[in-house]
C-alpha cells in the first residue's frame, strides 16, 4: 500500500515544548511536523491591548488565529469595528488587526491551530506578534 513514508508524531499538551508568560495569561506551544499548536490561557480582566501590546509594540494583534474556545468567553474586535463573542465549543477565525479581551470572571482557554500564534505570539523579537 502506497510508497510514502509512514509517520506518526504525538505530543501532549501536558508537556509543551515552550511556555510564554505575559500579564494576565500565557501560551503553551507544541511544535510538530506540519503543525504548530498553541494553548492560550487568559485570566479574567485580561485584554490584548493592555497585556500583549506593550510586548510586541503594534496597535492591534497582528496574528491570524484559527481556534476553538475550550473554556470561558472572549470578545474580539477588528480594526474596522466588526465584533464577535466566542465561548466554549465555538470555532473561530480572526484575521490580523484585532483586539481581544476576556468577558466575565472565568478564565479563557483557547486552542489555536493556525500556527502563527505558536510561532510569534507575545514575542518582542518578532515584528507583528
Amino acid at each position: 500500500m502506497g510508497g510514502g513514508i509512514a509517520m506518526v508524531e504525538v505530543k501532549t499538551i501536558e508537556k509543551p515544548d515552550e511556555r510564554r508568560d505575559f500579564p494576565g495569561g500565557h501560551i503553551e506551544v507544541l511544535h510538530l511536523t506540519g503543525l504548530d499548536f498553541a494553548v492560550g490561557t487568559f485570566e479574567p480582566g485580561w485584554r490584548w491591548r493592555e497585556s500583549v501590546r506593550p510586548i510586541v509594540g503594534t496597535d492591534l494583534c497582528e496574528v491570524h488565529h484559527s481556534g476553538i474556545v475550550i473554556q470561558g468567553r472572549m470578545r474580539l474586535r477588528t480594526a474596522d469595528g466588526a465584533e464577535a463573542e466566542v465561548g466554549p465549543g465555538d470555532v473561530f477565525v480572526v484575521a490580523p488587526g484585532h483586539d481581544a479581551w476576556v468577558v466575565g470572571d472565568e478564565q479563557v482557554v483557547v486552542y489555536d491551530m493556525a500556527g502563527q500564534m505558536a510561532k510569534t505570539y507575545a514575542k518582542s523579537s518578532e515584528a507583528g506578534a
